[in-house]
């Protein structure tokens, strides 16, 4: 059955690491603890300490830990049975991950391309429609 598989699984995980990575790293609700983080990031005087910060604003950084998190949680294992296993998972389901991630974004730009271009359109609309009936 498909549903065994290691390799349905390895997209299926993939989807909440993508997830929770794209809400830390880019949505509004984590807004402030990441430009906190960006700031100490830059303003650290230690580089591991500049480094640990970068990482919740890095989307590729951060899906690490959210995939490592995730392999603790469900003992998920790509082809091998023991500590190869996980290793391979997790950089496996990093690459899925960020796939997603990829594809999520391009289609949000897509969607905002199109509400600029119909808020556009609609100004065009409504600045003729004034042109032809003018107030008196």
């Amino acid at each position: 059955m498909i549903v065994d598989t290691p390799i349905y699984w390895l997209f299926i995980l993939a989807l909440p690491i993508a997830c929770v990575t794209w809400t830390v790293t880019h949505e509004e609700v984590f807004k402030e603890p990441r430009e906190f983080c960006v700031k100490r990031s830059k303003e650290c005087r230690s580089l591991w300490q500049r480094k640990f910060f970068y990482l919740f604003t890095c989307e590729y950084c951060f899906s690490h830990y959210v995939t490592i998190a995730l392999l603790l949680l469900t003992q998920y294992k790509l082809y091998l049975d023991d500590w190869r296993g996980y290793i391979l998972a997790g950089f496996a389901l990093v690459w899925i991950a960020n796939i997603y991630m990829s594809l999520y974004n391009i289609i949000r730009i897509d969607l905002k391309k199109g509400k600029i271009i119909a808020q556009k359109e609609e100004e065009s609309i409504a600045l003729d429609r004034s042109d032809d009936h003018p107030e008196r």
